[in-house]
């Protein structure tokens, strides 16, 4: 597919210099060094910015872990730093609970313009080399929080090679980080394409159906189970289109696309609440704001990005 690569976080902006891990010492004192933060999985920001910040910077002081070494820009080291030990004053518990979170949070050692937001707010906004820098720190730092313990002796792990493994000083065990494989599936049939929606959503909100990988699966057969187990679809021939990093917390999104052969559908409710064909006219009225009974996929997921080129008959 032309143009696979401009799909949001897929940008490769850094040298991950994975040699050089072992040493964080090294990377540490190297000049020009920088860091990203991130508090709760929000990374900082200014404006449509990502903040950088040299590894003196007072904020810092408010993290218990390590810098994790992301890799070198202009061979210049890239950090991120966690600071979720941070209480501040305002937190609003239930909108950060919510399906999406909108609040946003300031530290008082950072500039006035400087917020904690919620990267799915601003992931289109952020420069392309910008948003993987976010993504990657996220799902590392996702992957940390959910692996403390070994999972062979149980034992308490450590964290090494800069950030991307998990030694356990107990039995030796090693552990790096978790990428879960999902499919996401354009489900066409002449002008209409199907869109499903979890319970969890907003009103309104439909998008294209996936579901993650099994082992022993390849991606064209979990896109075939996936949509059938889901809507009672078959399909004809399916066609790898691009792929996604996606950090919550830890998937890597593959998109391809497949033409029904029969459009009835039995929903499994289980899987998910709802599920409709809707014809082309219908979603690009939802883009353009004139159908707000209908909310598209958020602006920087691969469903969106697939979806708008499915309406452009763009998917070569």
């Amino acid at each position: 597919m032309r143009a696979a690569e401009d799909v949001t976080f897929g940008a490769t902006p850094l040298d991950r210099a994975a040699q050089l891990r072992g040493d964080l010492g090294a990377l540490l004192a190297r000049a020009g060094a920088s860091t990203i933060v991130l508090w709760k999985g929000k990374p900082l920001v200014r404006g449509d910015a990502l903040v950088f910040l040299p590894l003196d910077h007072p904020v810092l002081k408010e993290a218990e872990r390590s810098p994790m070494f992301l890799g070198l820009r202009a061979e210049a080291p890239v950090f991120a730093v966690d600071i979720s030990p941070w209480a501040p004053d305002d937190v609003d518990e239930e909108a950060m609970g919510q399906f999406f979170d909108p609040t946003q949070n300031h530290h008082p050692a950072t500039d006035d313009t400087d917020n904690f937001v919620e990267l799915r707010g601003v992931m289109a906004q952020l420069s392309p080399d910008e948003a993987n820098i976010a993504a990657t720190a996220r799902a590392i730092f996702a992957w940390h929080d959910s692996h403390e313990f070994c999972a062979r002796c149980g034992n308490r792990s450590g964290i090494t090679q800069a950030g991307w493994q998990r030694s356990c000083p107990s039995c030796n065990a090693q552990h790096f980080p978790r990428t879960d494989a999902v499919v996401i599936v354009l489900v066409t049939s002449g002008n209409s394409v199907l869109l499903g929606r979890s319970p969890n959503w907003p009103e309104g909100m439909y998008s294209l159906l996936a579901g993650f990988l099994e082992p022993g699966e390849t991606i064209e057969a979990a896109s075939r189970r996936e949509v059938f187990e889901e809507v009672g679809v078959r399909l004809d021939q399916i066609t790898y289109l691009a792929s996604q990093p996606w950090p919550y917390p830890s998937s890597l999104m593959f998109g391809t696309a497949g033409e029904a052969l029969n459009t009835d559908m039995t929903i499994d409710p289980v899987e998910i609440e709802d599920a409709k064909w809707f014809s082309r006219e219908t979603v690009l009225a939802s883009l353009d704001g004139s159908n707000p009974a209908l909310k598209p996929a958020r602006n920087g997921s691969i469903a969106r990005f697939l979806i708008e080129r499915w309406l452009k008959d763009d998917l070569d």
